[in-house]
This record gives C-alpha cells, structure tokens and sequence, in this order.
C-alpha cells in the first residue's frame, strides 16, 4: 500500500514554521519585560539591548588594560601597606580582581588611593 498524507491536518513544515513562529514571539515578548533600552548617550557609542558601547566611559576594558590596571592596582597596595605598617619586602600581593569587574573597582579605587 502506498503512504499517502492525511490531507487533513497541517504539513510537517507548517507545523515547524507555526512552532517557530511561537518561539519568537515568545523570546521578544520576555525580552522587552526583561531589559530596557540603553540610554540615548550609551545609543549614540553604539550600544544596542544587550551589548555594551564601543566607545565612551561604559565600554569594556580590554585584557591588555585591564592587566595594567590590576598591576596598578597592586602597586597601589604596596604603597598603601607600606605607609600603614611599614616596609612590604617580597611580598607578593595580588588584587582578588577578575578582569571582569576590574573597571568598576578601579574607578572606586581610584579616589581613595594615588595609582600614579
């Protein structure tokens, strides 16, 4: 005997284009309760909903800044435990910083303690 279709009921591919369809709709409706837009300043520096500037002070850090920062940041620990408690020799003191939150801290950091 040879497979025919049931003509009916809804093809395959309608299925998986109204199943698809669902989705989207779905995805866009959650993500519009879930995030604002960015600012219009953040808008002008190319960020989009979801992705960070490209330019400007929100931007991300490189890996290559954000190794000199944490560097500064160590030395800035030095000077500051020196002046505390005296000489700091040999001491290897490392930030507990992550590349990731490094320029929020730094900013912080950077008012309390003289990086120059």
């Amino acid at each position: 005997m040879p497979s025919v279709k049931n003509p009916n009921k809804p093809s395959k591919n309608r299925l998986a284009a109204r199943a698809a369809k669902v989705r989207k709709e779905r995805q866009k409706s959650s993500a519009a309760g879930r995030a604002g837009a960015p600012s219009l300043d953040d808008q002008r520096h190319g960020a989009r909903e979801g992705l960070l500037p490209t330019s400007g002070p929100k931007k991300p850090v490189s890996g290559k800044k954000a190794r000199k920062l944490e560097k500064k940041l160590g030395y800035a620990l030095k000077r500051k435990m020196e002046k505390e408690g005296g000489a700091v020799v040999g001491m290897d003191i490392e930030p507990a910083i992550t590349t990731d939150k490094t320029e929020k801290v730094t900013k912080t950091d950077e008012a309390e303690m003289d990086i120059s």
